[in-house]
């Protein structure tokens, strides 16, 4: 019975046969000697030479005197490895100490033979059923004994087995457990006496509970970690999570900042007076002997794309000197308190570092006029935050050695206080360039392209043709130019393409897959014809470049015009204007007899004109020589700055003046009734037409008109910009030595 059980158990147990070859050694002896054995191997295990670096080093007759010697582990004599002299070399565990990755594999490999052993120690361990215990067990009498552990399950020790192995079964409960136990046996006829004795233990299974628990040690031990990291972080100037610091970029003179004042085209007013401050920076003494003190601060101003923050960046690679760069928004965070803390920092860092320019973008974020856009009461962070700016700027703590630049398209929104001499003395406005800024412009932009074109003359033909574009625009064409030409595989980039680029910039993409139905693509070559036949009759309209009946972006035709720089309009200019943009919803009445809503965007057009010639330039009889400020795109608008008679008399002379646009539009098409007619019908065939292509269907213009480079800038003094540096100023931009690191006398 006993060999049929060792059969039984052998196939389910591969560690009985490892201990069997161990002549059936115990679990403790066999680990034990399986340690030892390991520690007394002279050679480390393969893969773990680099963790023994001594190893190889070991001298020969330290196995000989170990061998020789038989207590050699326990004796403090000869035998064994010969000592180190003391100071010969570091100790093992300071090696651990400085260079703790070395020895992180060894002991994962050590953890994990631990863990191993341990798991693996103890008595085998065979779960069966009940069934099966009752039938292969209990009914041959092999069972020894039970052990009811932890009233969940059953173990079983069976008789004359050397290897201690056991057996176990899950109980659903004690009492129906010996309930069933005792029918069986007496079912079997066993004498209560010879009855197989049950005893009860309770075991603590550590591996489960130390499995169970682990998340919650984890999360203790994050709480703690980040605890203590908040405490020590909270003692730091930044505060909690860094939050009062500033997010100023900083740049100095090792900083490869590449722009420069010669990158910078088309502002040279703007840009003298930004230069003055470098000058002062790298040359102080020119100033002070005069008695003169460098402006605390100046903010750069004017539309979108004109090159305020460019300039910034300018100045950044130019002074050499320690240069803040920090966004108006930066400064504001749902946190009470940051804002303030953020602007101390920033010029904490600023006088650390003085002389130093510090640079605010979109200021407008942080500077608006207290009292408007805020909270109940006007209090709020951003007013907070503002107070904390001005004071820094010009209060007890202010300093001169620290310059504020700061750029925004909304001064009219600002602070009177920030605005005010002693914060920003200077307000620098960037407006478009006109022509031969924009020729300057096209210059710096032209010099990265590959092109056979000569640079100034392609630079002044898109001079011409580009009025009001402001530098970000023209970087864009240049651009589009070189992304077109690379488009249809040209070898370099060509003026047509520079063509093309303006067109789709003004326009949009050409939608050659839009198909228009023959009644639409009609009323749209009537429409443009309308247009181009009224601009070309009239004395103040703009030269016209070309017309197209291909849909643009998102119109069905297109026309190009050539306006000339001009800032003041007389209001016969204004009129002739009126008239050429109702052109086109006057061809519709005329040769349709009913019009469409392509006329929308002009009517648009005219009624902000006819409102701005009323309302605003006092170029109406009835209304007076009164200007009422009329909102801006987008603005809301809760009342109007008039009465209501006022706004009744504006609105009727605003009907009245479209009228007479409208009348006079009518009688100058219906005149030129034939001219409309074969433009029309040229543009339904080619559906473009140029300026050669007007000039043989209708003659030359009766007007004098200017469509060249030479003929815009005939009579300015110059046809370049003026780009000459003041004599205090010359050399600045060849100049590389920097700030020397003296301190400014203020």
């Amino acid at each position: 019975m006993l060999s049929t059980l060792r059969t039984f158990a052998r196939p389910r147990n591969p560690l009985v046969l490892q201990r069997k070859g161990l002549l059936g050694l115990s679990s403790r002896t066999f680990n034990s000697n399986v340690i030892g054995e390991f520690l007394r191997n002279s050679k480390p295990p393969k893969g773990f030479e680099k963790f023994f670096p001594d190893a190889s080093k070991t001298p020969k007759n330290g196995p000989k005197q170990a061998s020789s010697n038989g207590n050699s582990a326990n004796s403090g004599g000869s035998g064994g490895a010969p000592k180190k002299p003391p100071g010969s070399g570091k100790e093992w565990w300071r090696d651990i100490y400085e260079n703790p990755q070395q020895y992180m594999w060894l002991g994962i490999a050590a953890g994990v033979g631990a863990g191993w052993l341990m798991l693996s120690s103890g008595s085998y361990s065979h779960e069966i059923n009940w069934q099966e215990f009752r039938t292969n067990y209990l009914a041959k009498g092999e069972v020894e004994k039970l052990v009811v552990v932890n009233k969940s399950f059953v173990r079983v020790y069976l008789k004359g087995d050397p290897y201690n192995s056991t057996i176990s079964f899950n109980i659903g409960s004690v009492e129906n457990f010996e309930r069933h136990l005792e029918e069986v046996q007496k079912e079997m006829g066993v004498d209560s006496a010879q009855w197989v004795p049950v005893t009860y233990s309770m075991e603590f299974e550590w591996m489960k509970q130390l499995f169970r628990l682990t998340p919650t040690i984890l999360i203790i031990g994050a709480f703690l970690y980040f605890t203590r990291r908040v405490s020590n972080v909270s003692r730091r100037p930044g505060g909690i999570f860094g939050m009062d610091e500033s997010k100023a970029k900083f740049y100095n003179k090792e900083t490869n900042v590449k722009f420069r004042f010669s990158d910078v085209a088309g502002c040279e007013e703007a840009k003298l007076e930004v230069m003055e401050f470098v000058n002062f920076l790298k040359n102080p003494q020119q100033y002070h002997e005069l008695g003169a003190r460098i402006p605390k601060g100046a903010i750069l101003t004017g539309p979108p794309g004109t090159g305020k923050t460019l300039l910034a960046k300018a100045v950044a690679g130019e002074s050499r000197v320690p240069f803040l760069s920090i966004s108006g928004s930066e400064f504001l965070e749902m946190f009470v308190g940051v804002g303030p803390a953020r602007v101390r920092d920033l010029f904490s860092q600023a006088r650390k570092n003085a002389p130093c320019i510090i640079f605010i973008d979109e200021i407008d974020g942080v500077g608006r006029a207290r009292g408007k856009g805020g909270q109940f009461g006007g209090h709020d962070e951003r007013e907070n935050t503002l107070n904390q700016l001005l004071v820094e700027m010009d209060g007890f703590t202010s300093t001169t050695n620290v310059v504020v630049l700061a750029g925004t398209n909304r001064a009219d929104v600002l602070d009177p206080a920030l605005l005010r001499p002693g914060r920003f003395d200077r307000q620098i406005i960037l407006p478009p360039p006109d022509i031969k800024g924009r020729l300057s412009i096209f210059k710096v932009h032209l010099k990265p392209l590959k092109t056979d074109v000569n640079i100034d003359t392609v630079g002044r033909r898109m001079a011409a043709l580009t009025p009001g574009f402001t530098g970000a625009d023209i970087a864009n064409v240049c651009n589009e130019a070189a992304l077109i030409a690379a488009r249809f595989l040209s070898p370099k980039v060509e003026l047509k393409h520079f063509e093309q680029a303006i067109e789709r910039v003004i326009a949009g993409l050409e939608k050659k897959t839009q198909v228009l139905q023959p009644e639409e693509k009609k009323t749209v070559a009537y429409h443009e014809a309308g247009h181009a036949v009224a601009g070309w009759f009239l004395e103040h309209a703009d030269p016209l470049l070309k017309v197209s009946i291909i849909p643009r972006g998102k119109g069905l035709g297109y026309a190009q015009y050539l306006p000339k720089e001009q800032y003041l309009y007389t209001k016969e200019q204004l009129l002739d204007r009126m008239c050429m943009t109702l052109g086109g919803r006057v061809s519709e009445e005329i040769f349709f007899g009913r019009i469409t809503t392509g006329a929308q965007d002009d009517l648009s057009k005219v009624t902000k004109s006819a409102y701005a010639q009323v309302a605003t330039f006092g170029m109406n009889d009835s209304i007076g020589n009164v200007s009422f400020e009329m909102p801006r795109d987008g603005e809301p608008t809760f009342d109007k700055p008039y009465s209501e008679a006022t706004a009744q008399l504006i609105d009727e002379q605003v009907r009245e003046l479209i009228k007479t646009a409208h009348e006079r539009t009518t009688q100058l098409l219906e005149a030129h009734r034939d001219d409309v007619e074969k433009v029309a019908q040229r543009l339904l065939t080619q559906e473009v037409l140029n300026r050669e292509d007007m000039v043989e269907l209708l003659g030359p213009r009766p007007f004098k008109e200017s469509t060249t480079y030479e003929e815009f800038v005939e009579g300015t003094g110059s046809d370049v910009e003026d780009t000459s540096l003041p004599e205090g100023l010359k050399g600045l931009q060849d100049d590389d030595s920097g700030y020397d690191g003296k301190p400014i006398p203020t």
